[in-house]
């Protein structure tokens, strides 16, 4: 049994490392982009405001501002 619980630990810490990573690259990526278009709007459709929208609310304004996100949400 033991040895099944050190495994999976290590699994979710191995994938837990790797998420981290992606984070990581694309914050720096963000924050790249946003140097580059300074205050220029980025037009949306109403798709890519929608999928914006559902997936922003699972985080919350106050992690989106800490993000550095790109595209904020209209008040």
């Amino acid at each position: 049994m033991q040895f099944w619980y050190l495994f999976l630990l290590t699994m979710v810490g191995c994938m837990t490392r790797e998420q981290q990573h992606v984070i990581d690259y694309l914050q720096t990526e963000n924050s790249i982009l946003r140097k580059k278009i300074g205050k220029k709007r980025v037009l949306l459709n109403d798709n890519e405001r929608r999928r914006l929208a559902v997936k922003g609310k699972m985080l919350g304004r106050k992690l989106l501002s800490e993000l550095g996100a790109i595209f904020t949400p209209v008040p």
